[in-house]
């Protein structure tokens, strides 16, 4: 059995409350940032779905949402 992709579908009848809707930051150029894998970086480019962000050592573009970048 594979396991469900996407979101969970709420029952009107369940006694749990609904999972939040996750809320993605915005960001804008120069913003410094923090990621889990690539360390700190600055903002150099911003995209409708996506930030592209200078690590020094490399330049990464991070697709929404952030789960793991957050702004400094």
């Amino acid at each position: 059995m594979t396991p469900p992709t996407g979101p969970r579908r709420h029952l009107a009848s369940s006694p749990f409350k609904p999972d939040p809707e996750p809320t993605i930051e915005i960001y804008e150029i120069d913003d410094m940032v923090s990621h889990d894998s690539y360390g700190m970086g600055r903002v150099i480019q911003v995209e409708a779905a996506a930030v592209t962000v200078d690590f020094r050592s490399q330049t990464v573009r991070i697709p929404s949402p952030f789960y793991k970048m957050s702004k400094l």
